[in-house]
Order: C-alpha cells, then sequence, then structure tokens
C-alpha cells in the first residue's frame, strides 16, 4: 500500500484531488494537509512514501515546507507542485523537490509520478542509504568545470553551443540539467536525454539563474584522498563510456538515452565517495586487494552495488525510465531479459570496452568482453567484437580523453 500525503491550502483543490483519486483507494492510502504545518504533524505521526505540495501557501509554502521534509524526513519522496507561470518562485524548491508537476495537475501524470517514486524503492532496500540519496538535491562537480560553466553563463556572448560543450563534460551537472529538462515543470512535449538539446531547451536565462542565483551545482571537495578514487578519472570513464555506447548498435532512436546512460552510468560511485567515504574506501580496498570488481564486493557486503545507488537517485529525478535501467543493469544487463540491441546492452558493453584502453597504472586488457560471450551471442554481435575493441582502443584520443579511466 503506497501512503500518499497531499498539501495545499486551497479547499476545493482538495476535494478535486480526492476526487481525482477514488481509483487508487485499493492501491494508496491517501492523506490530505492544508497546509505546511498540519503536514509536518503528519508526518511525524506516521510514515509516508511519497509527499506532493503546493508551492504557494500562506505563512509555510512549498520550498520550505520541502526543505523541512529534506532535511527530518529525506526517505520521503518529494513533489512539487506549481502553475507554470511561477516559473522565478519555483525555481527556488528546485534544490529540495524530487520531481515537478504542473497545476492543474492531470491525474494520470500525477499517478504515474507517484507509483513510480513508489516502484524505486525495490532498487535499494537499505533504509539509511536510500535516506541518504533521497536527501540529496544535487551532485558534485569538479571545481574547474563548475567555475568554467559559471564563467560562461556570465558572459552575454555565450552561446548555447559552448554551455552544452562545458555540461557534457561533468556527470553532476548533466544529472541535474537532465533532471529539470524532463520535468513537467519545464513542459518539454517528450522525454530529453540529449545534453545539448537539454542545454537549448532551458536556455541561457535559466541555467544563469539556477548556477549564479539558486546554486544547485557543489563542487567535490574531499575530507581526504579516497585511494582507487579520482573524479577526474571518472569524469574521463564516463564520456568514454557515453562515446562508445553510442557507436554501438543501438536503434537510431535509442542513442540519446545510450549516451546519456553511459555518462550517468557511475553517480552511484560519486554519491558514496561523496556522502559515505570512509565505506567507499574500504570497500575500494577491498577490491584492490582481492583483485575483484568493485561491483562484486558491494553485492557480497551490503547486497546492492553503486548501479542501484545511482540508478535510484536517477529515478527520483524523474530521468526517463530507459536510463534509469540502464544505469541500474550497466554490470548485469541480464536481470532484464533483452529482446534486442538496446541502452542498456550498449552500456554494459561500453563500460566493459573502456577497459580496453587501460587502468591508471594497467596494460589495456586486451579482451574485456571475455566472460560475457552467452550474453553476447544471444544478442548475435559476437561477430561485431573485433571490431569494437580496435574502436575502444582509439576512441580515447578521438574525445581527448586520457588513457586512464576509473575502474568500470
Amino acid at each position: 500500500m503506497r501512503r500518499v500525503l497531499f498539501v495545499d491550502d486551497d479547499p476545493v483543490f482538495l476535494a478535486g484531488l480526492q476526487r481525482l483519486l477514488r481509483t487508487q483507494r485499493s492501491g494508496w492510502e491517501v492523506a490530505f494537509a492544508p497546509g505546511g504545518a498540519a503536514a509536518l504533524t503528519l508526518l511525524g505521526a506516521s510514515a509516508f512514501d511519497v509527499i506532493v505540495s503546493d508551492l504557494r501557501m500562506p505563512e509555510m509554502g512549498g520550498a520550505d515546507l520541502l526543505a523541512r521534509v529534506q532535511a527530518e524526513y529525506p526517505q520521503v519522496v518529494r513533489i512539487i507542485l506549481s502553475d507554470p507561470t511561477e516559473v522565478p518562485s519555483a525555481l527556488r524548491v528546485v534544490p529540495v523537490a524530487h520531481q515537478f508537476l504542473v497545476k492543474p495537475c492531470d491525474g494520470e501524470m500525477l499517478r504515474v509520478a507517484v507509483e513510480r517514486a513508489c516502484h524505486l524503492k525495490a532498487l535499494l532496500q537499505d533504509d539509511s542509504i536510500r535516506g541518504m540519496v533521497g536527501s540529496l538535491s544535487e551532485l558534485p562537480s569538479l571545481p574547474r568545470t563548475y567555475h568554467a560553466l559559471a564563467m560562461a553563463l556570465g558572459d552575454p556572448e555565450t552561446s548555447l553551443r559552448k554551455v552544452a560543450d562545458i555540461v557534457e563534460q561533468d556527470v553532476g551537472i548533466s544529472a541535474k540539467v537532465l533532471q529539470l529538462v524532463n520535468s513537467a515543470f519545464f513542459g518539454a512535449a517528450r522525454s530529453i536525454t540529449s545534453i545539448p538539446h537539454a542545454v537549448t531547451y532551458l536556455g541561457i536565462s535559466t541555467l544563469k539563474t539556477l548556477v549564479l542565483s539558486v546554486e544547485i551545482f557543489n563542487v567535490f571537495v574531499p575530507g581526504e584522498p579516497i585511494e582507487g578514487f579520482c573524479l577526474e578519472d571518472l569524469q574521463g570513464h564516463a564520456r568514454l563510456t557515453s562515446h562508445l555506447a553510442s557507436r554501438l548498435p543501438v536503434p537510431h532512436h535509442l542513442v540519446d538515452i545510450a549516451m546519456a546512460a553511459g555518462m550517468l552510468h557511475d553517480v552511484g560511485k560519486l554519491i558514496q565517495a561523496w556522502k559515505v567515504p570512509k565505506r567507499f574506501r574500504k570497500l575500494l580496498s577491498d577490491a584492490q586487494q582481492e583483485k575483484c570488481p568493485l561491483h562484486v564486493i558491494e553485492e557480497r557486503e551490503y547486497g546492492f552495488t553503486h548501479a542501484e545507488i545511482g540508478a535510484y537517485l536517477l529515478g527520483l529525478w524523474g530521468l526517463p525510465y530507459a536510463v534509469v535501467e540502464a544505469v541500474a543493469l550497466h554490470h548485469a544487463p541480464d536481470r532484464v531479459p533483452h529482446q534486442t540491441f538496446d541502452a542498456a546492452s550498449a552500456v554494459y558493453i561500453a563500460n566493459l570496452l573502456t577497459r580496453r584502453a587501460g587502468f591508471p597504472g594497467s596494460p589495456p586488457d586486451e579482451n574485456p568482453l571475455q566472460g560475457s560471450e552467452d550474453y553476447l551471442a544471444s544478442l548475435g554481435v559476437e561477430e561485431d567484437v573485433p571490431h569494437w575493441l580496435a574502436m575502444a582502443a582509439e576512441a580515447p584520443q578521438l574525445i581527448g580523453v586520457p588513457k586512464k579511466p576509473s575502474l568500470a
């Protein structure tokens, strides 16, 4: 049973919601609060899966309410409702909302948003990690990338192409831009997974407000070095995976999805390095000592991996399902049956192919796809492997990535 809390100071709107949600009575337990204070009282008395709040309310607005929920109940999925004409005010809630819907709200869109948020729990069973991920409002970026973006947006002569080129260099900024452009609040007619398209759709003015005023981006400043982890290496590995995924035999309509998922597939590593560095350091150390892939150590120790952590955040942020699925499956695509070569297949293979370029301090892996023969055969692509290996060996130079991606 999903437990959903709706918050709005307009009794007419709440009554309309009650009528709208009658068909969900068998699967949802719904509560209604006429304002922020009443909502906090209900949250303190009982657990909820999702809170859906109006933006404009007297005494405690939606932004202030969701900031309290983020701090005190981070495991609750936070959705904001806003009139599409309230763009300047609504931008204030970007750091504290997971998803954004417009008023008046379409019943099916609301149902899908709530159901999808609740289904995400199956990805990540650990309550403490789920709460930690749920509390995130942004992902950290390389200082030089953040400063380059801030300078570009402060230059009145900056082109959208230049801004997109900077965004494409950074995992954290890319994830946030895709979250925003795919929210109902910005009104895109369909899912957007191309970074240049996302930057063009949002526009310089909106991005400038978000970066320079709302400050939704942060820089990565670890308290102490984490041996085996380097954000610059992770960024290079992400770009290389994205590039290789786009060169694999993905149907044309899935290329942007494969590229986006390739860029974001290791978001879970970034989250752990930032928020649970001590635990992450131990996992990396064990992986190095045992000469074992990180995801195998993670699965053994905790029952989930960085793949599920990253997918959970991207799902909370409302990124397209195909991107979330490809991120979740990038080490185990056969967990979900695949009849054709899709985005998940491409990211899995591209992630392995990066090893052909070599790791820091290690020689290139001549055949990183060894062990995946049965999966490749099931897709009918085993004869393409020699071509892919040759392509992967040359790819870093083509896109300007040093030959030292982080552990795949």
